[in-house]
């Protein structure tokens, strides 16, 4: 897959190959996506909350009055969940929603999630990405020369300084390094700026790891059985 390379002033700077098997995949899994989102919204949730259970309220645990003879119902403790200021029946815990994904199913989800984007032509190229003296008006100023309100900007090895400085006034910009390229980010963004060296990065990514299918490996032959000691001839 061809596509053009951009400048930040919107104008043409060369074109680059995307590689087929990342960027090119026509029959996108939704289910995949949809899994991989869920996975990485359920790592990211704190899993901090607690409430209190009834042993563990600050209420008297002894008996409000007599069983019998008040035309009252009957009742115990003031920390019973019926009563306001009473513990929870089924009190909130602290717990851990991650759960496991393979390396390669992960793999797998962002190979799925920039080939949407493409075939959606929501991915954009540009040559490099820097402002000058790290101001807002500058990087607006490229935005709008790219006809780009909210981005995904993939910038490199590492996001400079001046860059990541410009960007903080934008509400609808995010710039990322390309360890931190992720399916939620991809599909969340309106559109998907990559800069040629993280595109040079995400092929490097998954060169060899395309998933294609591989030989079945060959069946050993069966031993020979052994002829007894002794056996007539």
């Amino acid at each position: 897959m061809k596509l053009d390379v951009q400048t930040l002033d919107g104008k043409k700077g060369g074109s680059v190959d995307l590689d087929e098997t990342i960027f090119g995949i026509k029959e996108v899994r939704k289910d995949i996506l949809h899994r991989m989102v869920k996975y990485q919204l359920a790592k990211r949730r704190a899993g901090t909350h607690k409430t209190q259970s009834r042993g563990e309220v600050s209420r008297s645990h002894s008996k409000l009055y007599k069983q019998k003879g008040t035309g009252q119902a009957r009742h115990g403790a003031a920390n019973a969940p019926i009563f306001r200021g009473g513990g929870h029946a089924h009190n909130r815990l602290p717990r851990d929603y991650s759960h496991d994904l393979t390396k390669k199913f992960r793999a797998l989800a962002l190979r799925h999630a920039l080939s949407a984007r493409a075939n959606a032509g929501d991915i954009i190229v540009i040559d490099a990405l820097t402002v000058k003296d790290g101001k807002t008006a500058a990087l607006q100023k490229s935005l709008t020369n790219l006809k780009l309100e909210k981005a995904l900007f993939i910038a490199g090895d590492k996001v400079d300084a001046s860059v990541a400085r410009a960007a903080r006034n934008l509400p609808h910009v995010d710039i990322l390094p390309n360890a931190g390229l992720n399916v939620y980010d991809v599909l969340r963004a309106g559109k998907v700026v990559l800069t040629q060296d993280a595109v040079n990065a995400i092929h490097e990514r998954f060169k060899g790891k395309t998933g294609e299918a591989k030989a079945a490996p060959k069946k050993r032959a069966a031993p020979k059985k052994k002829t007894e000691e002794g056996a007539a001839a």
